[in-house]
């Protein structure tokens, strides 16, 4: 069995086993106004790793930093400190790119051209040939929810919002990448393209891609990732798995009726009774073996929820502890 070590950020990794993304203090100064004498701090000495097979959220308010990290993993701009990794080779190494998708926030797609078209571009650019570009286009578009005779026949300035994220899902893919990234996915989505896009991304992590995402629908990033990290303001203010940020999904709160008072205690600690009889507490041990004993006593469940918290509520406690630090 493979041993175990612990990284700043608390997630235990494998030994020896190279990040595929991983960044060292990363840093990113803008210069404003009409001397270009202000300074504006978008990225503060921000230091992550990303390990192989890995679906990772990049998490953060409006104007926290979120696309300009992504833009320095990508080469789009310069680092005014620190450094990077990519598949083990510095930012913005040209060979590199090869192995990478990008889905942006925004995709400027040509308007006068089909969806298959466009794809048929962006497979040119990677230099796939076209004996296996029929068979990728097709697959692809299956795979996004987009239309054949859409693909084919319309041109993309007719295409709604949702149908321009799919084609935009699609030429991130185009070069079968080791390394995807997703700035906002789900963005100009209704609820059942989300569900698509979820399952499009759990897909890509079964097959063993790394995934690397910003975005907003935190119920989305709960589902989907196995580790997260929070930048407010430029700084990286946490980083973890869910359970290490969140909590196991080991204790219960349950609420109930009936049953033995002194054996209901020995249970929960923390019982509380009302007056009318019914009772609530939470649980630390495994529920079935308690419900296993309510049986007996002829007790009742009234419900039965997980403790845990959600990443919508440990999301808004971050930013306003980092608001609060810095007032």
């Amino acid at each position: 069995m493979k041993s175990t070590v612990d990284t700043p950020d608390s997630q235990p990794q494998l030994i020896n086993v190279p990040p595929v993304v991983a960044t060292f203090d990363l840093r990113k100064v803008y210069r404003s106004g009409f001397w270009l004498n202000q300074k504006v701090v978008s990225l503060r000495g921000c230091s992550l790793t990303v390990y192989q097979g890995e679906t990772f959220g990049l998490l953060g308010p409006n104007g926290a930093g979120k696309t300009t990290l992504l833009k320095l993993l990508l080469g789009i701009i310069l680092p005014t400190a620190g450094r990077g990794l990519l598949l083990n080779k510095p930012l913005g190494d040209r060979l590199v790119k090869q192995s990478i998708g990008y889905l942006p926030e925004n995709p400027y797609l040509y308007d006068y051209l089909t969806g298959w078209e466009f794809l048929e571009l962006a497979a040119g650019l990677f230099q796939i040939p076209r004996s296996i570009q029929r068979q990728r286009i097709p697959q692809l578009l299956e795979l996004v929810g987009l239309p054949l005779a859409d693909a084919r026949k319309k041109q993309m300035r007719r295409y709604s919002k949702g149908m321009l994220q799919r084609v935009g899902m699609a030429q991130a893919l185009i070069n079968d990448p080791e390394l995807i990234f997703l700035d906002e996915p789900m963005s100009g989505l209704d609820p059942l393209g989300r569900y698509q896009m979820r399952e499009i991304i759990l897909g890509l992590k079964a097959a063993g891609k790394t995934i690397f995402f910003n975005s907003h629908i935190l119920s989305e990033v709960e589902q989907i990732c196995d580790r997260i990290a929070i930048l407010s303001k430029g700084e990286l203010i946490c980083a973890g798995s869910l359970n290490e940020l969140l909590g196991t999904n080991n204790a219960y709160h349950i609420k109930g009726k009936g049953g033995n008072r002194e054996i209901l205690h020995k249970w929960m600690p923390n019982l509380v009774f009302s007056h009318d009889g019914y009772w609530q507490g939470t649980l630390q041990e495994d529920y079935y073996d308690f419900l296993d004993s309510l049986r007996l006593m002829a007790g009742q469940i009234i419900s039965l929820d997980l403790e845990r918290h959600s990443l919508e509520d440990f999301f808004i406690q971050k930013i306003q502890q980092q608001n609060t630090s810095v007032h």
